[in-house]
Formats: C-alpha cells, sequence, structure tokens
C-alpha cells in the first residue's frame, strides 16, 4: 500500500475509517468521500496528522446519481492517480417499516446497491483502461440467503455480491482485482442496540481481516472468517424447512 492512491467511499463508516487508518498506517495516500463534511473532515485531518500522508477529502450524496461521475473525478484530480477504491456504503434499515412502506425500501435498495453501482461504474471504467487497480466492495453475508428478518436489506446486499461477481470476471483480464467482503456482525453504529447479535466483531478486526485478503489476491473474504462456514450451513438448509425457522 505504500504510496498507493486509495479512494474510499463512504468513509465515516466504521469499517471504511478502520480501513483508512489500517492503509494509512501503511503509507497510502488517501482520498476520502462521504455525506457528512464535518466528520469526513476531521477524520481526514486525523489520519494526516497520526501517519504523515497526503489526505484530501469531499462530500457526496449516494443517491444524487449524476453526480456520481465528477466525485470520482475529483478524487482522481486531487489524488494524481488512482490505484485503489473502496466502497462501503449502505443502511440496515427497519425491515418491518419496509414491508409496509415502498419508500423505506426503496432508500434501503437504493443505499446498498443502486448507489454502489452507480460510484463503481466510472471507478471500473478507468482502472480498466488503466489496466491495473484493485476494488473493494463491502456487502454482507445477510446477502447469501433470504431470511424473514432482513430480507429487503439481504436482497440489495445480495444484488451487489452478484455484481461484484460479474465486474470481477470482466475486469480479471485487464489486471484489475475485485474483493468482495462479507461481514458478519460487527460492532457499528448501524448494528448498535440491535437484537440477536453474536460472535460481534471490532471494525478493526474486520479491516485488519479485508486488507491481508486483499494481499493474498483472494476474490471474496467472509469476514470474521468463520461466517464461510455459518453461512454454508444456513444456504444448504432445506427451503421446505428453512421458511418455517424464524431467522
Amino acid at each position: 500500500m505504500n504510496g498507493q492512491a486509495v479512494l474510499i467511499l463512504g468513509a465515516t463508516s466504521s469499517i471504511a475509517r478502520a480501513l483508512a487508518h489500517n492503509i494509512a498506517r501503511q503509507g497510502a495516500k488517501l482520498h476520502l468521500a462521504a455525506r457528512n463534511a464535518f466528520e469526513v473532515e476531521r477524520v481526514a485531518r486525523d489520519l494526516t496528522v497520526r501517519y504523515q500522508v497526503p489526505v484530501t477529502w469531499s462530500v457526496f450524496e449516494g443517491s444524487d446519481y449524476n453526480t456520481h461521475p465528477e466525485v470520482v473525478q475529483t478524487a482522481i484530480d486531487q489524488l494524481g492517480q488512482l490505484d485503489g477504491a473502496i466502497v462501503s456504503l449502505g443502511e440496515l434499515g427497519d425491515q418491518q417499516q419496509a414491508q409496509n412502506d415502498f419508500e423505506s425500501a426503496e432508500r434501503i435498495i437504493h443505499s446498498n446497491y443502486t448507489g454502489v453501482v452507480s460510484l463503481l461504474t466510472p471507478i471500473a471504467n478507468y482502472l480498466e483502461k488503466q489496466g491495473k487497480g484493485f476494488i473493494i466492495g463491502v456487502s454482507s453475508v445477510a446477502g447469501d440467503r433470504g431470511r424473514q428478518s432482513n430480507y429487503i436489506y439481504g436482497s440489495a446486499k445480495g444484488a451487489l455480491t452478484l455484481f461484484l461477481q460479474g465486474l470481477r470476471s470482466r475486469l480479471a483480464k485487464s489486471g484489475v482485482r475485485v474483493l468482495t467482503v462479507k461481514p458478519g456482525f460487527v460492532d457499528t453504529k448501524m448494528t448498535f442496540g440491535k437484537p440477536g447479535m453474536f460472535w460481534v466483531a471490532s471494525p478493526e478486526q474486520v479491516a485488519g481481516s479485508i486488507v491481508s485478503a486483499l494481499d493474498k489476491r483472494q476474490d471474496i473474504a467472509y469476514v470474521p472468517g468463520f461466517w464461510f462456514w455459518i453461512m454454508l450451513m444456513i444456504r444448504s438448509i432445506p427451503e421446505t424447512l428453512f421458511k418455517q425457522l424464524k431467522l
């Protein structure tokens, strides 16, 4: 990572912030983009002081698709190059509310899927033309199987997982790597106070696993790794039984 130029979208999320610290510590120069101007500037200043690396920042809105090409170009202009991009956007939302209010469901889908696709399109095209680089997309184990407790959020993350899979195949011949990250329960603002949480990982643990997976040139990373086995078991449950379970 030393000297590489990395764009982090959704940079004030807990996972993205931990990733920013991890790769800045290794000497990467960063451009942070997020919705909250005060918070993203604060994070950028902290990283600059701590690690003595160049960190620039900008503000964007995930649902304002027409501005996304400009958001990406601004980052490239400020970095002077682009070696990789990390996209960590999304909101868990309220499943019960979204079941009864399409606007709530639409917000979850746009936040977790449509907005990410909109941002990754210019990034992928730039890196493909360049012939090198990496993309890290943060999806979720929730996208591995539709569960009644969060199927709207899960379906958006499942769509993102498939998008990243196709993008990985497309970009492989260009020398661009695409890593799909599937975190389990992580100690973030989004999950705080939610019932049914177990084996909760810290954002720092997750960030370390993501960087390790990128270094190992993995295509998919369940973080922590034991979630691979948990989801393998959940996916193997027959549908006739699965639909009776309150998951």
